[in-house]
């Protein structure tokens, strides 16, 4: 059976069944082991993580503690009534916007490439060339933030550096649109997420393509990427605080665990706050040679957990209204058997958006392209819920073929 449990429980004989982090913070070369020494127990503890699931058919047991299916229904409750919030209403349809932000994907992506190159070869960033992607990116947020996001899911193994750079950014600047910030501090966050990585380019290759778990060596190495983003950073003219505090500090963690400066609190900057919540959720979610990227629902319930301890609680709320707990572009399986793609959040409910829906997974062939809307009853457009995330690759089907409303 599998339980959570307080890392203050952990005792040798006991097999981690999870780590209950991002598998950027653990030090550890899986998820999974039997615990054999004080030191690994020491080594979760001075990570960061304060709770574990533990499967006591493969180790010791601690009697009292939750399984893991109870801890699972104390999030699910919980994340109910956050998905009864108003979400912010979109200006144009997602067929619409999605034609201009396949060119600003591709625009975005080829900058960051240049500016990491740059980096690389001591050349400073020059911000008249990353101003107008950034406000083309935030046009497009404001248009219809799920055309670019959705986009943007997608990562291949070559280009994962710079794509992730450019979620950041499109995620992180419509995050401060849903907390309705002011447009100049928008534009410096988007900034920030765009370049926030851009220490990156001084760490060697054969470690940041790694197709593995890195040594704690290497692990050292890539954790000095944000001082080196910052270093790089404060000698481009014309950069504010917002961008270099964002690169310096994205990693920090609200528990004081994170780095390079162990902040804690409200010691870290709402922004870096905010951006270390985007940049968690898009690693997670992405494929990677040596890790399965989470669907989006997946990775929000876990942010969320996490947010107990890693991250501002309040902040994470509200990341999850802005982005939809289902958001567009996730391929979910409805309760009549059929598959869909959503397309649009609800305004009030985020458990009941629009869903284009093409597939019978009883049947398992396509059907004529349908526009449900889950918020509505039986007769009226809707009569269906979503029973959970469907993985594109397991149906061999490509969810974004069928972003646009049927």
């Amino acid at each position: 059976m599998l339980k959570k449990i307080d890392a203050s429980q952990l005792k040798v004989g006991m097999f981690i069944h999870d780590l209950s982090c991002d598998w950027m913070t653990h030090p550890f070369a899986r998820n999974r082991f039997l615990l054999t020494t004080d030191d690994e127990i020491g080594k979760i503890r001075s990570a960061g993580i304060h709770d574990v699931v533990i499967d006591n058919t493969r180790g010791l047991d601690v009697r009292d503690a939750p399984t893991l299916a109870e801890a699972e229904a104390c999030i699910e409750a919980e994340l109910t009534v956050l998905a009864a919030k108003p979400v912010i209403v979109t200006r144009v349809s997602l067929g619409e916007e999605l034609q201009r932000a396949e060119m600003i994907r591709h625009q975005a992506t080829g900058l960051v490439r240049t500016v990491m190159q740059d980096a690389r070869l001591g050349k400073a960033v020059e911000l008249d060339q990353v101003a107008p992607v950034v406000q083309d990116i935030t046009a497009s947020i404001l248009r219809n933030p799920g055309a670019l996001m959705s986009l943007l899911r997608i990562k291949t193994a070559d280009d994962y550096t710079f794509l992730h750079s450019v979620s950041v950014c499109t995620l992180l600047v419509a995050f401060c649109r849903s907390r309705g910030m002011d447009a100049a501090i928008i534009y410096e966050a988007g900034l920030g997420g765009l370049l926030h990585d851009t220490g990156k380019a001084l760490v060697p290759d054969k470690i940041l393509n790694k197709p593995g778990p890195l040594t704690p060596e290497e692990f050292a190495i890539i954790k000095k990427h944000p001082r080196d983003g910052y270093d790089l950073l404060v000698k481009t003219p014309g950069i504010g605080p917002i961008p270099l505090d964002i690169t310096l500090h994205h990693h920090e963690r609200h528990d004081g665990s994170g780095y390079p400066d162990k902040q804690g609190g409200a010691a870290i900057s709402e922004l870096a706050q905010m951006a270390a919540i985007v940049d968690v959720y898009d690693a997670i979610t992405a494929d990677r040679c040596y890790h399965k990227g989470l669907s989006a629902a997946e990775a929000l319930r876990k942010i969320y957990e996490w947010s107990k301890f890693h991250f501002n609680r309040g902040y994470v709320q509200e990341f999850m209204r802005c982005v939809g707990i289902y958001p567009v572009g996730t391929m979910v399986m409805l309760e009549s058997g059929r598959l869909g793609v959503v397309i649009e959040p609800h305004e009030t409910n985020l458990l009941a958006p629009k869903v284009n829906v093409f597939f019978n997974s009883k049947s398992k062939v396509y059907i004529k392209p349908e526009t449900v809307d889950l918020s509505r009853a039986l007769g009226f457009g809707g009569g269906d819920k979503i029973v959970g995330h469907a993985a594109p690759a397991k149906w061999n089907v490509d969810p974004k073929k069928f972003l646009q409303i049927a």
